[in-house]
């Protein structure tokens, strides 16, 4: 490009800043068309106008301009403008570069045109996938709103359980008893929810080289209390009054009322009913082996006290006077009759047929001695009797006769297990001289004595 063209571009370029479009566009125009033509100057007139010639010289025509090419640009370059202000450094590189106007004409629109469909067309249906997000998460405060409808039941659960703490526990405690003959340690059980109110009482005395705790295993006594509602006693021997804590029922001494081993029984017995404020119409006392031998005793010593008695595998009170009598007795049954008391209680009697170590024999003398009492002679005679036989499922049979006195009122029952050795029957599977598969001595026991009060006197 030679000065006069370059000269020619400067003044174009000063009369477009200018806003004289239609000057600057005729100079580039004509100065690209024809590189040799003189070129006005920018006070040069436009075209049509006089000039300073001499008159008879006309000035050179315009070269004329590339077929369409000059209307075009003059229709586009406003519109071109309006858009490249914005952009100053592209109108001047434009200006530099007037042989591709058209390109930029071409891709600006373009751009525009696919751009602003899609952006919008992509983005608009984003939140309609949005919008069903809350409708899922709405139900979500309805799932949590029954959660206190779950947790009001529980509180409703907890109100019973509330209740049920202030209900006393169940108690079984050691106490002891002292009197002339001695101090005797014994165990008490208190159902729970006992306040006072009047319950019956058993006591309960246990056999050799046992002690309280164990008995109230074998027999599951307590378990029967808490179900049915009455105390139960535990007196204890101790070694130091029988080497094999045997209770001395054979011995004269502790044969009498109000002496000796009866009188500490006694002592508990009636401590125990102050304490517990227990029924005293319904006072009862059973026992196993030597203590069967020594209930006997009590029930013949202080029927005043007792309304029934029950003796499991035991001996008849008075049935011996020393160690060896008591032997004797043992293997053999009774030699004699204890003759009668002054009011003979209600008893009831199990012994196992095979028991060795004391003989069947007694039962029958314990219930000898009761008819013999309740008879106008003295002698046992022959009272009604009634005789039923069982069996337990999957255990022993046995035999139970049931004695009644001349007005139909139950003077006593004696069991007969069959196959029963020296044990109490119906006890714990695991307990000291229990079997499990005899009859249930005492569920029979509780039961014979909840159909005995003390009779009137």
């Amino acid at each position: 490009m030679d000065a006069p063209q370059m000269k020619a571009m400067t003044e174009a370029t000063r009369l477009t800043r200018e806003g004289r479009l239609a000057e600057a566009t005729a100079l580039i125009q004509q100065t690209l068309a024809n590189p040799a033509a003189p070129r006005r100057t920018s006070d040069a007139p436009s075209a049509g106008e006089e000039t300073g010639r001499a008159p008879g010289h006309d000035a050179d025509p315009p070269p004329a301009l590339p077929p369409g090419r000059g209307t075009k640009l003059r229709r586009a370059i406003p519109g071109w403008l309006s858009r490249r202000r914005t952009l100053p450094s592209q109108d001047d590189e434009t200006l530099v570069q007037p042989s591709q106007p058209a390109a930029p004409a071409v891709k600006r629109p373009a751009a525009p045109a696919v751009k602003r469909p899609a952006a919008p067309a992509v983005k608009r249906p984003a939140p309609a996938v949005k919008r069903p997000a809350p409708a899922v998460k709405r139900p979500a405060p309805a799932v949590k709103r029954p959660a206190p409808a779950v947790k009001r039941p529980a509180s409703a659960v907890k109100r019973p359980a509330a209740l049920a703490v202030k209900r006393p526990a169940s108690q079984f405690e050691a106490f002891s008893y002292a009197n002339a003959a001695g101090t005797r340690d014994y165990r008490l059980y208190v159902p729970s929810g006992h306040t006072g109110d009047p319950m019956p009482l058993v006591v309960m005395l246990h056999g050799g080289t046992q002690d309280a705790a164990t008995f109230a295993a074998a027999t599951g006594m307590n378990n029967l209390a808490e179900r049915q509602g009455f105390l139960v006693a535990y007196p204890e021997q101790p070694s130091s009054a029988n080497p094999g804590k045997f209770w001395n029922w054979f011995v004269p001494g502790h044969q009498r009322r109000d002496d000796g081993e009866p009188s500490l029984i006694a002592g508990i017995t009636r401590q125990v009913i102050e304490r517990y404020g227990a029924d005293a119409t319904r006072v009862y006392v059973a026992g196993f082996s030597a203590g069967g031998a020594m209930a006997a005793v009590m029930a013949a010593e202080y029927p005043d006290l007792y309304a029934a008695a029950g003796v499991h595998s035991g001996v008849p009170y008075a049935a011996a006077n020393d160690v060896a009598s008591a032997f004797a007795a043992m293997k053999q049954g009774p030699s004699r009759s204890a003759g009668s008391t002054a009011q003979p209680v209600p008893l009831i009697v199990f012994h196992g047929d095979r028991d060795t170590t004391v003989a069947p024999a007694n039962a029958m003398g314990l219930i000898d001695d009761v008819l013999a009492a309740a008879s106008a002679g003295g002698s046992p005679g022959t009272p009604a009797a009634t005789v039923t036989t069982g069996q337990v499922p999957g255990g022993r049979a046995y035999t139970r006769t049931c004695y009644q006195d001349a007005a139909g009122a139950a003077l006593a029952e004696r069991w007969i297990i069959h196959q029963g050795g020296h044990t109490w029957s119906g006890g714990g599977p695991h307990g000291s001289y229990t079997d499990p598969d005899g009859p249930d001595a005492s569920a029979e026991l509780i039961r014979f004595f909840d159909e005995h009060p003390a009779r009137s006197v």
